[in-house]
């Protein structure tokens, strides 16, 4: 059986990795190993990995890299603690192909300790683009170290063979992350009260902010002035999840934590798991912040965003995506559109841009079938001049 490696580090990766993991365990050709990284194993963060127990996976290793530091020096050392534990873990499972998702530092590591390995990588989510975070860079990194590139629509995979990847190893799947959407099963609103300790209002909005790590020293400054927003309108009840372990994140997660105090209406979340994410983005009115579920998941549930600022800067956005600057005015008119009744009336009519639900199954398919003897010497697929 061919072993995958898949390498996980935080929440959010984990639930859009979920169902690419269910199927390489029930596939009769591949073996699972999963190793886990990051802020699962932070306490600050949640100790996700208990979740991912909870979920039925068995963790073959588990790599403490994350330091108790936002600052770019104390991520830099993450890193190096990083590549060191996955190379160990490299060595100990030997997987034929390690499987990786995304943008983020983590898979940074997990990407250089593989090809220092010799190990094929296959790589998740390439050729997007953010352009307010320094994950564009890393995103495209990892593509030139990749061997198999799965990509969640067409422009994605042009932009990968644009970085001198062959095409036949770029394969169109869609955003894996609507697999969870479509199968996750959706918590009664009872339920979720019960489950979140708070009831929802009448109105409802789910805030999701993260740090734009190139614009340094924003974070407190654009979280505040989305706060101030939220308190223009006094009647909407919002639930708030913290940040990511990135840069400045610390900072906006005490600011949040303030904020909450002495804002009844308001409450916070470390991690509130795929189920009730997605269950309370069924229920809230919109989402609102600088996340890619904004952009990615929302649209499948035909809920509006109102996406703030750089972060997710040269994404595909469906028509249900509002832009704006963050900016307190800026915000307050976005969210205002966002309850108007002509923008309400569209929502029904919302083509996601990053396709329908299927991705994983694709995936896996291709990992049970794809040659890898040779693989590991790519040549440059150099683009016809125009």
């Amino acid at each position: 059986m061919r072993k995958v490696c898949v390498v996980t580090g935080t929440r959010s990766e984990y639930g859009l990795l979920r169902w690419v993991m269910e199927g390489i365990r029930d596939s009769e050709l591949l073996e699972l190993q999963l190793v886990v990284t990051g802020a699962h194993l932070s306490p600050e963060f949640g100790l996700t990995y208990l979740d991912i127990e909870a979920d039925g996976f068995t963790i073959d290793a588990k790599v403490e890299m994350l330091l108790s530091s936002d600052t770019a020096v104390g991520v830099s050392k993450s890193i190096g603690l990083a590549v060191a534990g996955l190379a160990e873990a490299y060595q100990t499972l030997q997987p034929d192909i390690v499987l990786l998702l995304g943008d983020r530092y983590e898979m940074w590591a997990a990407g250089a300790a593989a090809t220092v390995a010799r190990i094929p990588i296959a790589h998740i989510h390439g050729g997007e683009s953010t352009e307010g975070a320094i994950d564009e860079a890393i995103r495209h990194g990892l593509t030139k170290m990749a061997h198999l590139h799965f990509v969640a629509a067409p422009e994605f995979a042009q932009r990968v063979t644009q970085l001198g990847e062959a095409p036949e190893c770029v394969f169109t799947v869609g955003a894996v992350g609507l697999d969870s959407v479509a199968q996750e099963p959706l918590m009664d609103i009872n339920e979720l009260q019960s489950s979140l300790g708070v009831e929802l209002g009448k109105h409802n909005l789910l805030i999701t902010f993260h740090p734009v790590t190139l614009e340094p020293g924003s974070a407190s400054v654009q979280i505040k002035s989305l706060l101030f927003a939220l308190d223009a309108f006094p009647d909407v009840h919002t639930f708030i999840t913290l940040p990511n372990s990135d840069m400045e994140g610390k900072e906006i997660t005490g600011i949040i934590h303030e904020y909450v105090a002495r804002t009844p209406r308001s409450a916070s979340f470390t991690s509130l798991g795929q189920a009730r994410y997605h269950s309370l983005m069924y229920y809230v009115d919109g989402v609102v912040g600088n996340s890619s579920s904004g952009l990615i998941e929302a649209p499948a549930m035909h809920k509006p965003t109102v996406n703030i600022g750089l972060r997710q800067g040269g994404r595909l956005k469906a028509m249900s995506v509002i832009d704006c600057d963050p900016k307190t005015d800026s915000i307050i008119e976005a969210i205002q559109s966002l309850y108007s009744d002509e923008f309400q009336s569209r929502l029904t009519s919302i083509i996601n841009p990053y396709g329908v639900p299927g991705g994983s199954v694709k995936v896996v398919e291709i990992l049970e079938s794809a040659p890898l003897e040779d693989i590991l010497m790519k040549r440059f697929h150099d683009q016809e001049p125009s």
